[in-house]
């Protein structure tokens, strides 16, 4: 008993039962964290063919090892999410430099853009792809998807998915007929001057109630004419330039009938 209460009372005791408590802690975080995509999910033809893809068409700016290069971003960890984004909707390749990537006609079909992502994720961990479940509009709530939008991307995108322009000849995009995959995706990862939402901060079930709410400003507004969606910008203008010509084409008109 005494030699136990000796080894009990020793003086590298505590640094024992941190070094055990730091290992329980980093288990317990390793067994419950979701864990990142990976390359596990494809089979190697895939990256095969993907790297041959990266290679012709992508190697020029972002390096063969995709490690990239003066002013242009290394691809390794940004995850199949990222890729799948930037190249479904034509942003990458890009045709040309400019302030941000411009959407346009994606030059890849799914299959190619399947296996471009596939090689990218197997070059470190990063965000997959979002499952269907995850980005079904009619699981989400979009009453908390209005709050959670009004709160982080109104102030870019505007309240209703837009657009809007940013500095420097940026701009956020208008969301009105982006997919509800690419919505996911873009908050995953962050593109263009867009900031990243994780899961840490904008919860799986949140960023699809996010896309409930985004779907529905597309079904039409219950009170007339939208306007574009603008919100003050284009109605002033409707009411200073038409509302207020209106009047003061009628004035002159009385006037000229009275005279």
């Amino acid at each position: 008993m005494k030699a136990l209460a000796a080894r009990r009372h020793h003086r590298l005791a505590p640094v024992v039962l941190l070094l055990l408590a730091l290992l329980a802690t980093g288990g317990v975080y390793a067994l419950l964290a979701p864990s990142p995509a990976s390359a596990d999910s494809a089979n190697v033809q895939d990256i095969e063919t993907g790297k041959k893809l990266f290679q012709a068409n992508c190697a020029t700016c972002h390096g063969i090892n995709a490690e990239g290069s003066d002013g242009v971003p290394s691809l390794v960890g940004v995850g199949a999410a990222a890729v799948d984004f930037q190249v479904s909707t034509g942003r990458m390749p890009m045709q040309m430099n400019g302030p941000q990537a411009i959407e346009k006609p994606a030059q890849f079909d799914a299959e190619q853009t399947a296996q471009l992502a596939a090689y990218v994720a197997s070059l470190g961990d990063g965000p997959a792809v979002p499952t269907a479940d995850q980005v079904d509009p009619s699981q989400g709530d979009p009453a908390s998807g209005a709050a959670i939008f009004r709160t982080n991307c109104a102030m870019c995108h505007n309240a209703v998915g837009a657009g809007g322009a940013l500095s420097e000849g940026k701009f956020a995009p208008s969301l009105m007929h982006t997919s509800a995959t690419n919505i996911y995706q873009a908050m995953l990862t962050g593109p263009q001057s867009m900031p990243v939402f994780n899961d840490a901060n904008v919860t799986p079930e949140e960023k699809r109630d996010v896309i409930a709410y985004l779907m529905e400003q597309r079904e039409g507004s219950a009170g007339g004419l939208t306007l574009g969606g603008l919100g003050p910008v284009s109605e002033g203008l409707w009411v200073w330039v038409v509302g207020l010509g209106l009047l003061v084409g009628a004035a002159v008109w009385i006037g000229a009938k009275s005279s």
